[in-house]
């Protein structure tokens, strides 16, 4: 995976008045990537729960989230994601679904993903041949056992239940090309 080409970013409802975003830092994943075998394409991916980045919170803020009731990051340091399946839907997307663990619980989640082109080793990019992909999914944070704030039925008090969430990425083999 590329790190400096990789986003990790979620939106859950603040309110109901706006969509808070924020991202994590610290990602990894590694890709076994096959065009003519699709079936057979698999990625894990990991995220380390501290590298929660928000938008100025306050004083404070960042800590009440890895502790009690939300992350637990001590507790649980890795949020992970395995697929189990990979169908195409489409020349260049398909729905991949994998185990999904989150504050220690494991379900299955299916992302919809989109493959954004690729070529192989070439004398532009000495990390070799290259594929980027854009994924999005959605998920109820409390069949996670994080329901800390999700607002009372028919109300919006409090934070969303549904984390939308959006993976911009790309791998390269880190090969560069054979010299002639």
């Amino acid at each position: 995976m590329d790190k400096a080409h990789t986003s990790v970013t979620f939106r859950v409802s603040h309110l109901g008045f706006s969509h808070y975003t924020a991202r994590f830092s610290r990602v990894d994943a590694t890709l076994k990537f096959d065009p003519a075998h699709p079936a057979a394409q698999s990625v894990e991916a990991s995220i380390d729960p501290l590298s929660l980045e928000l938008n100025t919170p306050p004083a404070g803020f960042h800590d009440q989230l890895m502790g009690k009731g939300w992350f637990e990051a001590k507790q649980f340091p890795a949020i992970t994601f395995r697929s189990t399946k990979v169908v195409l839907t489409g020349k260049t997307t398909a729905k991949v679904t994998g185990d999904f663990t989150l504050h220690g619980v494991t379900r299955p989640v299916t992302l919809d993903v989109t493959y954004n082109g690729g070529y192989p080793p070439n004398s532009f990019d000495p990390g070799g041949a290259r594929v980027g992909f854009s994924a999005h999914g959605v998920f109820k944070r409390s069949a996670f056992g994080m329901g800390a704030g999700v607002p009372a039925p028919g109300s919006n008090l409090g934070v969303g239940d549904d984390v939308d969430l959006a993976i911009e990425t790309e791998f390269s083999d880190g090969k560069p090309p054979a010299k002639k």
